[in-house]
């Protein structure tokens, strides 16, 4: 069972306060845990981007093959299409490569790019800026705190895109939240694009987020130097080692940070002191992987149905394009 409580996309203060009381609260909880939105400092954007280099990362190369052999077939699909919204759009270059292929057919629209990350919202509109007639629109926000932003006083048809496999970050239950409250969002007849990475062999998993260069471990720990700078701990980064799990029964990947040792961590700005045994670990992120049944069969149960699907049988991942019933 998933004994992680938290649900990204709800609105949320990530003022320095409500870092401190995200800390101190998950911190407490049996299995330690820590908020992986929180990944997303500036270092920590910048991990992330290397991380979608490596030759093991494949999810990244993939979508990026999908979107650009099937981009012009995904806007024949959207005729009436003036309004494209992308949730957490990293560094723009998945929806400037699908946007490619709308900047053939000479329609001018509006696209709109959601992020709690500025600097990830400024490098995204620039890639994006260049491409055919569009106006771009940043929001930092939540994920639904952006879509009620970007989708208030629009005509035309709406196409929300959330790819690289985010939706993975949820559990199960947070997913289907997630793509409930889209549905809400967006009108009848709008569309959603869905990137998403399938099931594969434990091998391939174990060295997508367990690199030998050791990327995906940096990435982990800035999470230790993120509250050591913000709110004042004391995290010895080395006596925390990376870990990867793969849970075939729960479809998922888990990261974790494992103490190397007994020792205690001081978070002042917590108001937090944090007793470690050697082994004990802090769970940082899930990564949850689905087959493309499950995406279909997940996008009907929140009232979208599957309008077309195209699959990366190489790299294992999944392209689903859904309307709104």
């Amino acid at each position: 069972m998933d004994s992680r409580t938290e649900k990204p996309f709800v609105s949320l203060d990530h003022s320095l306060e409500q870092f401190a009381a995200d800390v101190r609260y998950y911190l407490s909880l049996t299995p330690r845990q820590l908020p992986s939105r929180y990944f997303y400092d500036d270092l920590g954007s910048a991990l992330f981007e290397a991380i979608c280099r490596l030759p093991w990362y494949t999810i990244t190369r993939a979508e990026m093959r999908l979107l650009a052999a099937h981009g012009d077939g995904v806007f024949r699909r959207l005729p009436s299409l003036t309004h494209v919204v992308e949730l957490g759009p990293g560094n723009g270059e998945k929806l400037r490569t699908l946007l490619e292929a709308a900047s053939r057919r000479q329609k001018p629209m509006d696209v709109h790019l959601i992020d709690v990350s500025p600097s990830a919202l400024a490098i995204a509109a620039q890639a994006i800026g260049s491409v055919g007639d569009v106006r771009v629109i940043t929001h930092q926000a939540t994920y639904d705190a952006g879509l009620r932003e970007a989708l208030t006083q629009r005509t035309g048809r709406t196409l929300v895109a959330f790819l690289g496999s985010n939706i993975g970050n949820f559990d199960p239950p947070g997913a289907s939240a997630f793509l409930h409250l889209t549905r809400r969002a967006v009108r009848r007849g709008d569309w959603l694009l869905l990137g998403v990475d399938l099931v594969k062999p434990e091998r391939d998993l174990m060295l997508a987020y367990d690199d030998p260069l050791g990327v995906t471990a940096a990435f982990n720990r800035n999470l230790l130097v993120r509250i050591n700078r913000e709110l004042g701990g004391d995290f010895d980064l080395s006596a925390f080692a990376h870990r990867a799990v793969w849970d075939p029964e729960h479809q998922r990947i888990e990261m974790h940070l494992v103490s190397v040792s007994d020792q205690i961590v001081r978070i002042p700005a917590s108001d937090s002191t944090v007793r470690f045994a050697s082994n004990e670990w802090i769970w940082t992120e899930s990564s949850y992987k689905y087959t493309a049944d499950q995406i279909v069969d997940m996008g009907a149960e929140a009232s979208f149905t599957c309008r077309d699907q195209w699959l990366d049988d190489d790299a294992g991942f999944a392209l689903t394009l859904f309307t709104a019933l």
